[in-house]
């Protein structure tokens, strides 16, 4: 992952303070200049006006020195550099420190959240500067030369300390403020670039989600179109191998039977696997409610004793409730022809004011046909739950009382399709 500015800032810090190693050169040379022109200054000036000594003066100029070097602290803490500008000032009339220090106080303070402080140092420097230039041009010079006026004096003086203190702050607070403007711009583009990431990754996992749920539906319509066909084709391959010899015409109508189950499998099949490449017109009819009655007719040709009851006024649903109702009743069949083979089975379908309910009834297994030996992922069920609830619906599945076992789903009436809407 990419790393901020201000965690790029500190991976190049090597020194106390500064951020770079350039920096604490920069610092240090300002520091070495300042220090220079105060020692100077500081010697020209007070020497050509009181009588001093060597190490009067040695101590002036080291005094000077110590002032101007105030501005290697000026990043850590840039108050002080101004504060002893203004303190030794005018016996240490150094330029360099006051410019640099009011520079670098506009620029490293944010703005506007210590404006006071900036403003009140900065009017302290304006008023003090110009006064002791005023204060050196009205000192008694050479007579023979003519003086200005007081009032051109203090313009001039005035107008020499806006140089002097006004423009290192105003520079200062452009570049504080560029400089602020590009790192918002920098972090803000750390941050896209962030939420850019994060939100290929939640693409990335909706994508993955998508094809695991398109998986889980074809895997489920296959189940259900395949598992009942291929049981009673189980069931029928059973019963053909016992009855072969003994009566050839039955044998060869289950044969038949046979076939025509493994052809609606395949068909099935082609339609779950293609779908999508057919038009509208082009599409089979899905299964519904209505074939309910072949649905039975065919496992009461493979040998199973079962009955169907309609009742209620028919009504209509949407196609993925009657697909999902017709599911449950083959879902329920196929597990009568697993586990209960030979008995009962009753399937019921019930339309009623508040939705539609259908079940699968099969009594407790005690004849002496055998279930047929048909083996059994365990998710049929599982998946019809799934189907159901996702439309709103309730699904049961377990034991009854008697030893028999029941399917049953209601699907509410919020799916039915109104009658002026139907054709």
């Amino acid at each position: 992952m990419s790393k901020s500015p201000g965690e790029r800032t500190r991976d190049r810090s090597s020194f106390l303070w500064w951020q770079r190693r350039r920096s604490a050169f920069l610092d240090a040379g300002l520091a070495a200049l300042a220090a220079l022109e105060c020692a100077a200054s500081s010697v020209a000036y007070l020497g050509a006006r009181i009588h001093l000594g060597v190490v009067a003066l040695f101590g002036i100029a080291l005094f000077g020195a110590l002032a101007g070097a105030t501005l290697v602290l000026r990043r850590r803490w840039p108050a002080v550099p101004v504060v002893v500008a203004l303190m030794v000032m005018p016996g240490v009339p150094g330029m360099v420190l006051l410019m640099v220090a009011l520079y670098t106080l506009a620029e490293t303070w944010e703005w506007p959240s210590r404006r006071r402080r900036v403003v009140a140092l900065s009017a302290l420097a304006y008023a003090e500067t110009a006064g002791v230039i005023l204060l050196s041009m009205l000192e008694p010079g050479d007579p023979t030369i003519e003086q200005p006026p007081f009032w051109g004096q203090l313009l001039l003086a005035l107008m020499v300390a806006v140089g002097v203190t006004v423009a290192p702050v105003v520079t200062g607070l452009y570049v504080g403020a560029r400089r602020r403007l590009i790192e918002s711009l920098q972090d803000r583009a750390h941050g896209l670039e962030t939420e850019l990431d994060l939100l290929a990754e939640q693409a990335r996992e909706r994508a993955r989600r998508a094809r695991l749920e398109e998986r889980t539906r074809i895997a489920r319509e296959m189940h259900d179109v395949v598992a009942h066909r291929v049981s009673l084709m189980v069931v029928h391959a059973g019963a053909l191998e016992r009855i072969v010899a003994k009566d050839p015409e039955k044998a060869a109508q289950s044969a038949k039977l046979m076939g025509e189950v493994g052809r609606q499998a395949l068909n099935e099949l082609r339609e779950i696997l293609g779908v999508l490449r057919m038009s509208d017109e082009g599409a089979a009819e899905p299964d519904s409610l209505a074939a309910l009655p072949r649905l039975v007719d065919q496992s009461r040709a493979a040998g199973m004793a079962v009955t169907l009851t309609v009742s209620g006024s028919r009504q209509e649903f949407t196609g993925e409730a009657e697909q999902t109702a017709y599911r449950v009743v083959q879902e329920g069949l196929t597990n009568a022809h697993k586990h209960a083979g030979g008995a009962q089975v009753s399937v019921l379908l019930a339309y009623a004011p508040n939705g539609v309910r259908v079940s699968v009834v099969n009594a407790c297994p005690g004849g002496e046909r055998a279930a047929a030996a048909l083996p059994s992922g365990g998710n049929g069920l599982v998946g019809m739950r799934e189907r159901v609830v996702a439309l709103g619906g309730t699904f049961s599945a377990g034991p009854e009382r008697d030893g028999g076992f029941r399917v049953e789903a209601v699907l509410p009436s919020r799916l039915a399709v109104r009658s002026d809407r139907l054709v």
